[in-house]
């Protein structure tokens, strides 16, 4: 379960001043969910999860996973995620399995643990064709299967998926999302960022609609309908972050 609590985080800018980049954001994510966060590139999708992975620290309130919190029992959160972020590149010089067996071990797997999960994420993901080729010798396709590999190679209960599907072909989006289909009937608590509606509608169990740092709105896509009274996802989005006359208010 992940819970957070008027999280805010602000940076700031030389030339700005103070930016505001998450503003009191709450929301519940269940165990056997896939809670959406949905917004626009820089509505402050992937700050959210930066602090709940604590890559970053809060600037004030609260959130946890499985009832550790972020700030003061970060070690433990880390044990139990799995995070895939569209910024953590792979080591090119390393192989996909040489790099899958470094990460395992750092999640001090033991040796047939690691045996036994590479061989799952291997078929999984279907990295059998380039598991022992150099990293930076995959495609942009290829290299995100193998850091989803990564993300849940230990088994983790939490895993955030950051604009998993960002740059990739049709098949090899359709192959992530049938993934996380399954991440969920395994039980596993999922948070997951787009800016695409499709992606939204077809695995979110639950929505929260974030635009400038603020959550819009929370529930699932019938309730989000529902409360703009548009008959599409996209039209209550488009709603709810009002836009109007061909611009996003900030």
């Amino acid at each position: 379960m992940i819970k957070t609590e008027n999280l805010c985080k602000s940076f700031i800018d030389p030339k700005k001043g103070p930016v505001h980049a998450v503003k009191n954001v709450s929301f519940e994510a269940q165990v056997g969910e896939i809670f959406g966060l949905l917004g626009v590139n820089g509505a402050g999708k992937t700050t959210c999860l930066r602090m709940l992975s604590t890559v970053i620290a809060p600037t004030s309130g609260h959130a946890s996973v499985n009832g550790f919190d972020v700030v003061t029992h970060g070690q433990e959160v880390r044990g139990q995620i799995g995070f895939l972020s569209t910024s953590t590149a792979l080591y090119g010089r390393l192989t996909a399995r040489e790099m899958l067996t470094y990460f395992g071990e750092l999640n001090q797997l033991s040796p047939a643990r690691l045996k036994e999960r590479l061989e799952f994420v291997i078929e999984k993901l279907r990295l059998q064709e380039y598991i022992d080729r150099q990293c930076d010798k995959l495609s942009t396709g290829q290299k995100q299967r193998v850091s989803i590999s990564r993300a849940i190679l230990h088994d983790p209960p939490v895993i955030f998926f950051d604009e998993p599907t960002a740059g990739l072909d049709v098949v090899t989006s359709q192959t992530i999302m049938e993934f996380i289909e399954e991440t969920k009937a395994q039980g596993k608590t999922v948070v997951f960022s787009t800016h695409i509606m499709s992606e939204a509608e077809r695995l979110c169990d639950k929505i929260a609609v974030i635009h400038a740092g603020e959550i819009k709105a929370t529930g699932t896509v019938a309730d989000l309908l529902a409360q703009t009274q548009a008959n599409t996802l996209e039209k209550a989005f488009l709603n709810l972050v009002g836009y109007q006359q061909g611009q996003v208010n900030e």
